[in-house]
């Protein structure tokens, strides 16, 4: 590894409008207050998070990269070219934990391949929060980001990921489009085994967090708001 070279830090954020310094460790503001480069999805979200952890920093002097859906991706493989400097980075999820369910994985594996140095910051991850808070079984489980949208591909999906979580023993995580929730929390409800167990997370660390563990024939009888609020998912199938 080159000493010379800037780091690349992964920072995390919140994961909803909750005071950053209640959920992030004084790390992360300690990391912000000395960076001046950002890769970020969106810029005025960025901004925003940036001046809550750390007001006295000047917004005109910081360099913003875009990582959004827009983004050039021949652009994108130049944006550690600063690091050669001994510029060190730092790499913003829109929420929770950058590279996890997130597209700064391409900026990480460039990282890599630079040689240079990636440090990860602790913070909130929906997803492991979820996994903890699930009673699941927290030696063997799966991520599977989203599933089809078609409905009978998707019922399919869920059949197989119960199959595999049986199989394994391995809990089994997914996430869906927020507008999306209802529709997918009721094709569970009607697919899975009554025996099967589900789990789910919504809203994590913010003060509207609702979480509960039930056998899908218990779910019949529970009706949570789900609609535009961020949620996962977890079966497992004993």
């Amino acid at each position: 590894m080159d000493n010379n070279k800037g780091f690349l830090y992964l920072i995390p954020t919140t994961l909803g409008g909750s005071d950053p310094m209640e959920v992030l460790p004084f790390l992360v503001k300690e990391v912000i207050e000395k960076l001046d480069c950002f890769i970020v999805e969106n810029e005025k979200t960025a901004r925003k998070f940036i001046k809550r952890i750390a007001p006295e920093k000047s917004q005109p002097s910081l360099t913003i990269l875009s990582l959004g859906k827009y983004a050039d991706p021949i652009e994108v493989s130049t944006y550690l070219d600063i690091c050669a400097k001994g510029v060190s980075v730092g790499l913003l999820s829109e929420a929770g934990v950058p590279a996890i369910a997130d597209p700064g994985a391409e900026i990480v594996k460039l990282a890599h391949q630079k040689n240079i140095r990636v440090i990860p910051l602790a913070g909130p991850s929906s997803i492991i929060l979820s996994m903890m808070a699930s009673g699941f079984n927290g030696q063997n489980f799966a991520f599977n980001g989203y599933l089809p949208i078609e409905v009978s591909k998707r019922k399919e999906a869920i059949k197989s990921l119960e199959k595999l979580s049986k199989e394994k023993n391995q809990s089994q995580i997914f996430i869906e489009t927020p507008y999306r929730n209802e529709k997918l929390f009721n094709d569970l409800k009607s697919t899975l085994n009554p025996a099967t167990k589900l789990c789910v997370a919504c809203d994590i660390t913010l003060s509207s967090e609702y979480i509960k563990t039930l056998e899908i024939k218990d779910w019949k009888n529970e009706h949570p708001d789900l609609q535009k609020r961020p949620t996962i998912f977890i079966i497992h199938k004993d």
